[in-house]
């Protein structure tokens, strides 16, 4: 499927690395011009030279800034005043006893996974609204319909994209513009690749991903984690002409694991 997405501008927020990197690969794959986001000037080189050398100079655009910080949206929109899509995919996870987590812990949750995405829809929506035309994009999680005692503050801020995320929605009536959310389920990064490993160092990674699966996953239909590329396919799917009368919805992109039909 060609989605044709020529002459669009997406920022991927997060996009050195993990999801953001498959979303953005994709996107450049679909044509589009993507702007590759992180804190560190080193690793957003990296990412910004890798990505032009396979598809094309200019293609992937560097913007270094902490979108888990108030100012780092402002860092954005001076580097960049417009863009046709906007994907929030910075977040961050914890594992972390209810009764021990401090109200900094929760602080720093909603900061990054909610604050992150509230500055970033604040400062790109309204151009889209006035053209009449755009995308944007919540990497939510399955948790946000599943939540997890062992991690409430993750799937509090997840459950609250999902809101956000339908409320900004409701702004997009009449328009061509439409916001939505992606609930990945364990996806196949180096952060969780690592945990798995640490977890059962003396398997076989396979097997230890499969442990892992059984354990923590029991209703995962695909019985694997699933790959970026996966979820970056649903994204890319969204962010197109094709996707146009989706709006206001919340994708599942969990492989099955929640078992409600809701």
């Amino acid at each position: 499927m060609n989605l044709n997405l020529n002459g669009k501008t997406a920022l991927v927020s997060a996009s050195t690395s993990g999801i953001g990197y498959a979303i953005a690969q994709q996107l450049l794959e679909d044509g589009a011009t993507v702007i590759i986001n992180g804190r560190s000037e080193g690793v957003v080189k990296r990412a910004t030279d890798a990505l032009n050398d396979k598809y094309g100079p200019g293609r992937a655009l560097p913007l270094v800034a902490d979108m888990g910080v108030a100012g780092g949206e402002k860092i954005a929109a001076a580097a960049y005043p417009a863009v046709d899509i906007l994907i929030n995919n910075l977040g961050t996870y914890a594992l972390s006893d209810f009764f021990s987590t401090e109200d900094a812990d929760w602080q720093h949750m909603f900061d990054v996974n909610v604050w992150s995405g509230v500055r970033l829809a604040r400062t790109y929506m309204k151009g889209m609204l006035e053209r009449g035309q755009g995308r944007v994009i919540f990497i939510s999680s399955e948790v946000a319909l599943t939540p997890m005692p062992s991690m409430a503050h993750y799937s509090a801020s997840k459950a609250t994209q999902l809101s956000i995320s339908r409320s900004l929605a409701e702004l997009t009536k009449g328009t061509a513009v439409t916001v939505n959310s992606v609930l990945p389920g364990p996806t196949e990064t180096d952060n969780l690749k690592g945990f798995i490993k640490s977890v059962n160092p003396d398997l076989p990674y396979a097997d230890a991903e499969r442990k892992f699966i059984d354990k923590n996953k029991p209703t995962s239909l695909i019985a694997r984690l699933a790959k970026p590329a996966e979820v970056a396919n649903v994204v890319a799917f969204l962010a197109s002409d094709r996707a146009a009368i989706i709006n206001g919805a919340a994708i599942r992109a969990e492989g099955g694991t929640v078992q409600t039909m809701a």
